[in-house]
């Protein structure tokens, strides 16, 4: 019974490891850049805080991104009309 815990035992705790290697590989690449966040919050728009309090803070962010990416686009449109 002994040898038995001594084998289990640490192959446990080594697959337990990994899988939380992975999840926190999966978390590094969905953070949220600091700079990004507090220029959200600097000036947002009532759909954005609307998003950030009942979908969170990806959502937030999502809607901010199209926000600052919408100014670029329509000065493509412009130049390539």
């Amino acid at each position: 019974m002994t040898a038995w815990l001594t084998i289990l035992v640490p192959l446990l705790v080594m697959f337990f490891a990994l899988g939380m290697e992975r999840v926190e590989s999966r978390l590094r690449e969905s953070t949220v850049r600091p700079d990004e966040l507090e220029q959200m919050l600097e000036r947002p728009r009532p759909d954005e805080l609307r998003a950030l309090f009942r979908q969170g803070t990806g959502r937030a962010l999502e809607l901010f991104r199209l926000r600052a990416r919408a100014p670029k686009l329509r000065r493509r449109s412009k130049v390539s009309s």
